[in-house]
């Protein structure tokens, strides 16, 4: 996407180079797919199959991505603006690709609607699987991760009074209280042994 800087300024950025790799990761992708789709038929093409028989799977995955991430990038520069705006629109182009396959226009309108309102959907939604960013910004994912133990650490007390002793749960007193149990139950008493010399 497009980056901006925290000086408000919009920094344009190179549409040809993110359409470029845009087509060559969707063009892997479909390339793979193209494979997979080779490899379950019931004829045996062999290994140019995959470009003979499948290679519409490899064009029109190509064609998404290059035209996904140009358009994209294209209609930020254009705007000025980093949106989610811009993923909708390049979605919108991206989705007609994929219905062009069927040649009615009903079907290729719906996909690129489609396309787009899932895109900016995502983008809005912050474009990431992998959750909320950190909480406090310059902080790598073993800081935040500390930072988190820390001000989220329930007291001892409370997690003994949820879950009770034992299992590796240990209060204070927990010995005493395990000595006294034992005597009250087996009739045994415990000596603890001190691993410190006397």
């Amino acid at each position: 996407m497009a980056p901006q800087e925290d000086d408000g300024l919009y920094h344009p950025v190179d549409a040809l180079k993110a359409g470029t790799q845009g087509a060559l990761i969707a063009g892997g992708a479909g390339v793979f797919a193209a494979a997979i789709k080779n490899a379950t038929r019931k004829t045996n093409h062999g290994a140019l199959g995959v470009v003979t028989h499948s290679g519409g799977i490899i064009f029109t995955f190509t064609a998404v991505g290059a035209v996904f991430g140009f358009v994209q990038n294209a209609s930020a520069n254009l705007r000025q603006k980093k949106d989610h705006y811009n993923a909708g629109i390049g979605g919108l182009f991206a989705g007609s690709i994929i219905g062009m396959r069927s040649g009615r226009m009903p079907v290729i309108l719906g996909y690129g609607a489609f396309t787009a309102v899932t895109l900016a959907a995502f983008d809005f939604c912050g474009g990431s699987l992998r959750g909320k960013k950190p909480e406090i910004e310059g902080m790598d994912e073993f800081e935040r991760k500390e930072y988190l133990r820390t001000t989220r650490r329930r007291p001892i007390e409370e997690t003994i009074e949820n879950l009770g002793e034992g299992r590796g749960i240990k209060g204070p007193g927990y010995e005493e209280r395990r000595r006294q149990r034992l005597q009250e139950k087996y009739g045994v008493e415990i000596n603890p042994v001190s691993a410190q010399a006397s």
